[in-house]
């Protein structure tokens, strides 16, 4: 059963690669979480990939009555390589960089799934927005087969070494499981940490529909 949030908790943003994965537990996994973020009625945003994990996850919440908020960059979109969402609304930005500040706009926390290098780029970007207070959203790790545990390592590495404090563990959780994930995701409130810093996000143009947020209508359709 899911837990009951104390803060209000409604988007969540979730990223993956393009690949679907060597093992069938990663398209068990993203297709587990889709459904499970209907069950919560919780709204799902992600990168509009038109194939790999993400796809799934927007497919298996959107059947349930699900909406979906699509954010796609634009070279991308052009490129073919990612593609109109048919599950929901899209929002057209005009950078990968763009993407992440819409990103924070439209999400109350991130989930992780196994992804490639573009995955690993965004985690990277928003946990050093976090570290630095540029948003305090929680950054889940789905870590199917163990996939995030070299992450993790490198974390505790960084940590033993003094180049990163041990309080950016609380930045991340971790688990195998998608209620083990999504639980403390929705319980989760921030605490003042003394070791960051407190800086602005970045803008866009207040005059852009670029800058649109979205309120989409929550209720399932079952």
């Amino acid at each position: 059963m899911a837990a009951t949030p104390n803060r209000q908790f409604k988007n969540i943003f979730v990223l993956s690669g393009f690949n679907y994965g060597k093992h069938k537990d990663f398209v068990e996994a993203a297709i587990n979480l889709g459904r499970s973020i209907a069950e919560r009625k919780l709204h799902l945003v992600y990168g509009g990939g038109n194939r790999g994990l993400s796809k799934l996850v927007s497919e298996a919440a959107f059947v349930r009555g699900n909406q979906v908020l699509v954010i796609i960059p634009s070279a991308l979109k052009t490129l073919g390589s990612l593609s109109n969402s048919p599950t929901g609304e899209e929002l057209v930005v005009l950078s990968i960089q763009e993407r992440i500040t819409e990103m924070l706009n439209h999400a109350d926390a991130f989930i992780f799934l196994p992804g490639d290098l573009a995955t690993l780029e965004a985690l990277i970007t928003l946990a050093s927005w976090a570290h630095l207070r540029i948003h305090q959203k929680l950054i889940g790790l789905l870590n199917v087969n163990n996939f995030y545990d070299g992450f993790i390592a490198f974390l505790n590495h960084a940590i033993k070494n003094y180049f990163i404090p041990s309080t950016a563990k609380k930045l991340f959780i971790c688990a195998h499981t998608t209620n083990e994930l999504l639980d403390p995701l929705q319980a989760y409130r921030p605490e003042p940490d003394p070791w960051t810093f407190v800086l602005e996000r970045p803008n866009n143009d207040g005059n852009s529909s670029r800058s649109k947020k979205y309120k989409l209508d929550l209720t399932l359709r079952l």
